[in-house]
């Protein structure tokens, strides 16, 4: 019986090794290095599938992972239809914010009921933030490099995530608003947890114990 556990390349991959490690399972190969897309670990049961960050709950909820770690905001805009998520992880630690040239006067627009465009990736999550305002706002979806937005004049504002701010500075942009925290979670497709259900708690209880001793 194999346990597939899908990740994505960069922080959360990191952030997600000393949690693995408390299960028993190492991974063999470094994602950064190996042109592998399933790595091995130590645990001859234990897989691991690389997959892009929002494509994570997507291989969960239909079988292609029995269990994976994502980042709250992509499950919120994913959905999480048919996802058992039994941990907040802590890690990859971040929020949702809005951010706007440094010129703009944001509170100046949305007290005067401007109708604002926003710039993001995370449509669902902008759109709900702002109906519940009462902003008027026409959402545009991007890809990457979100700050560009505000810096051509294609949009009023952008809704990204933010660690350190640094990316916003550099860009002359300052954060207006914070929606929401955001930290990575686990989850886990509720078939794979009827049938593999002993393995797959064994992990889920050395990642709460895990921690639980931070």
């Amino acid at each position: 019986m194999t346990i597939t556990l899908a990740l994505s390349k960069g922080r959360i991959f990191d952030d997600a090794l000393p949690l693995l490690r408390a299960a028993g399972i190492e991974v063999l190969e470094d994602p950064e290095t190996s042109r592998k897309l399933i790595l091995p670990t130590s645990q001859p049961g234990v897989r691991v599938v690389l997959v892009r960050a929002t494509d994570v709950p997507t291989y969960v909820q239909y079988g292609g992972a029995d269990l994976g770690v994502t980042g709250l905001d992509t499950l919120i805009e994913h959905g999480g239809d048919g996802l058992y998520q039994p941990l907040d992880l802590k890690i990859a630690r971040c929020r949702v914010s809005v951010a706007v040239r440094s010129d703009f006067d944001y509170a100046s627009a949305v007290r005067q009921g401007s109708r604002l465009t926003v710039a993001t990736k995370y449509v669902g999550i902008a759109r709900e933030f702002f109906a519940a305002k009462g902003v008027h706002v026409d959402l545009i979806k991007l890809y990457g490099s979100m700050e560009l937005a505000p810096l051509t004049g294609l949009a009023d504002a952008i809704v990204d995530l933010v660690s350190t701010g640094g990316t916003l500075k550099a860009n002359n942009l300052v954060e207006v608003e914070r929606i929401m925290d955001i930290s990575a979670r686990l989850v886990v497709n509720q078939a794979a947890l009827k049938l593999k259900q002993a393995p797959i708690r064994r992990i889920i209880d050395a990642f709460a114990g895990a921690i639980a001793g931070d």
